[in-house]
């Protein structure tokens, strides 16, 4: 049974924006500054900061002060729970269409013996 996860809104509506999106693909080669998060966007410092506060709210990355820099880390946990809850309904529809196909096969055997 897919269990509900109070996160997954949060996840999913950061998740919804291809920048945002971005900006956690560039974290998986490890941590970066908010310099260099926003270097290859053509956006201003202040617009980068407001993504990394929406994934920060969401739990995606982490951020820490190392003298005056900003340091992001990417957070797996919550992608982890939204990746769950995605492969809890692709094992759910994958075992009803097996049920599905099971069914439309006895059909079929009971049809060909009439």
């Amino acid at each position: 049974m897919v269990k509900y996860n109070s996160h997954l809104d949060t996840t999913f509506s950061a998740l919804s924006d291809p920048t945002r999106r971005s900006i956690l693909a560039r974290l998986m080669d490890g941590a970066l500054t908010v310099s260099d998060i926003a270097q290859p966007y053509d956006m201003s410092l202040a617009a980068v900061s407001k993504h990394l506060r929406v994934l920060s709210h969401a739990g995606l990355i982490t951020q820490e002060t190392k003298g005056r820099n900003r340091h992001c880390h990417l957070s797996p946990t919550r992608l982890h729970e939204a990746a769950q809850w995605i492969h809890d309904y692709e094992q759910f529809w994958t075992e009803s269409f097996d049920a599905l196909s099971g069914h439309l096969a006895t059909l079929k055997t009971h049809n060909e013996e009439d």
